[in-house]
This record gives C-alpha cells, sequence and structure tokens, in this order.
C-alpha cells in the first residue's frame, strides 16, 4: 500500500458502482491506496482508518507522501482547553449557507458525525468516522435516561441517540439542555441546527429525545490500531 497526501477534497463511496457517499477527504489528508486502476480503488484514510472507494477522476488529487503519517496524541488537559473552539466551528458552520449531506466531512455540507469530526480535526484532534464508533470510543455518561445523564453532562461532551442496539446520530453538547447537530430532512432540519434534550414543543428537539441513548466525553485523541 502506497501512502499519498489529498491536494484537493475528494469523495470516497460505499461501493465500486453508484453515487452514495461513504466520506470525504479534505485536503491535506493522508491515505492509504494499492496500486491504481481504471475502475474505483478501494482506499484508507490514515487519520481515523475509514475505507472508501475513490474514483478514478480524483487519483489526480493524489502526491505521494513524502514521510510517514505520524499520529498526534493529544490529552485531556489539551482538549479541555480547545473545546471553545470546538463549538465555535460548529456555530460557525451553521451560519453558513448549507444542507445535510449523508457521508460529509468538508465544509459546507456535513452529516451529523462528519460535522463533529470536523470540529475537532480542526484543532488537532481525531476521533472516528460514525456515531456509533465515536460513541465506542468516548467516555460514556449517563444513560439512555436524559435525567440521569443531563447533570453529568459539560459544554463540549458528545450526546448520542438511535436505537437500542446502536447510535445512529451524534451532537455537541453546548450546556443548559441544548446541542448543535447537523440532521437530515426526515427528523431533522436538513443541516445544522440547535436543538434541546429538555421536553419541547419542537417536533425535531422530540424525535432525537425519543431517541436518547446517553452521552460521551472525548478524553484523547484517535490513534491508528495500524
Amino acid at each position: 500500500m502506497q501512502l499519498y497526501q489529498l491536494t484537493a477534497m475528494v469523495n470516497l463511496y460505499d461501493a465500486p458502482t453508484g453515487d452514495r457517499l461513504a466520506t470525504q477527504g479534505a485536503a491535506g489528508r493522508l491515505l492509504w491506496a494499492p496500486a491504481l486502476g481504471a475502475e474505483r480503488t478501494y482506499v484508507q484514510l490514515a487519520e481515523d482508518e475509514y475505507w472508501g472507494w475513490l474514483d478514478p477522476q480524483d487519483y489526480r488529487h493524489l502526491t505521494p507522501a513524502t514521510q510517514p503519517y505520524q499520529p498526534i496524541t493529544r490529552d485531556r488537559a489539551y482538549i479541555e482547553a480547545v473545546l471553545e473552539e470546538v463549538i465555535a466551528f460548529c456555530l460557525a458552520a451553521q451560519r453558513v449557507p448549507h444542507a445535510y449531506l449523508w457521508g460529509g466531512t468538508v465544509a459546507p455540507n456535513y452529516d451529523c458525525s462528519g460535522l463533529i469530526q470536523a470540529s475537532f480535526a480542526h484543532q488537532g484532534i481525531w476521533l472516528p468516522r460514525d456515531a456509533y464508533q465515536q460513541e465506542a470510543f468516548a467516555t460514556p455518561l449517563g444513560s439512555n435516561s436524559i435525567e440521569e445523564t443531563l447533570p453529568q453532562l459539560q459544554r463540549g461532551d458528545l450526546v448520542f441517540f438511535g436505537t437500542r442496539e446502536k447510535a445512529t446520530h451524534v451532537g455537541l453538547y453546548l450546556g443548559q439542555g441544548e446541542y448543535i447537530h447537523s440532521s437530515g430532512k426526515e427528523y431533522g432540519r436538513n443541516g445544522i441546527g440547535i436543538d434541546t434534550l429538555y421536553a419541547s414543543e419542537d417536533p425535531v428537539s422530540i424525535a432525537y429525545r425519543q431517541q436518547f441513548r446517553g452521552g460521551g466525553r472525548i478524553d484523547y485523541s484517535y490513534l491508528p490500531l495500524g
């Protein structure tokens, strides 16, 4: 496998054909790829070890990396010091024209976990890619009881939603019961919005409140297993 650096943003797809995104790679990120062929190539982003299919038209955005990938360890003290910048990233992303994009991790269009990953990565803190992976990575807080979890949440923690079996959605806790997240059209706002964990008449807040799974705290940055 050859290590490349991206010179521009690329889409990675979830299948050898079709247009459904798996994720995106921002300019400057690193990815591993085998020999590049005439069809899509299955590649792995280095920072979060996430796989996807790269289209041949984007091979031109690959340049061989000049040095090995060296992940940077970030501890809780570092993370606490930059959490306000993480929050500011999400608030700024909300203010520009955008829409929800499944697989989106690059401005302006994000999915839920893509927004969370991008906001932390902007401060040099890598997280896993998907909501269920972020839930497994974070230090658990509380339970699926909102009343039990709320007193444990701090500004900058993550809040998770989904089924009993799996987290399918994630937001960033702002305090006072509010969280910011990127939600889709079916239950959400087709983009980034602020909702509440408290009882509310807002249909989006109600929908996600019913799916609440618990909170999580980011205590360190993700390190690839290799």
